[in-house]
């Protein structure tokens, strides 16, 4: 998946905001709380804001879909956030298209659950 196609899907989904920051990076809320993020990175493995570099996206997970995907072919704990079960892919092929989809929706579901309910039902999502 590409970035924009990420940007794009993620863009899809019910109350997202779109910021970025850290050096370019696309970064995906729900409720002012991250689910999603995609980076480049440059041949030297130094983030840019080239967006033609391949794209690496991270997301959190549930904490069975965390050991499962650890054990995947290009797929690592991200930086900073592993203790929090997130992953990183690096690699393009690491997922099909849909199931990071898949994926990045369960993201966003378990960061939206998380909210407040009085924030969920001001966001639209109860």
């Amino acid at each position: 998946m590409t970035r924009e196609e990420f940007d794009a899907y993620c863009k899809t989904l019910k109350a997202t905001t779109h910021v970025v920051q850290w050096g370019g990076a696309s970064v995906w809320k729900v409720g002012g709380k991250i689910f999603a993020i995609c980076s480049n990175w440059g041949p030297d493995d130094k983030e840019t804001d080239d967006m033609a570099a391949p794209a690496r996206i991270s997301f959190k997970c549930s904490d069975l879909s965390y050991q499962i995907l650890c054990e995947l072919e290009g797929i690592v704990p991200a930086p900073y956030l592993a203790r929090a079960k997130w992953v990183q892919l690096q690699s393009a092929d690491a997922l099909s298209k849909d199931d990071l989809k898949s994926y990045i929706a369960d993201a966003h579901g378990i960061i939206a659950a998380k909210l407040t309910k009085k924030m969920q039902t001001e966001l639209g999502l109860l």
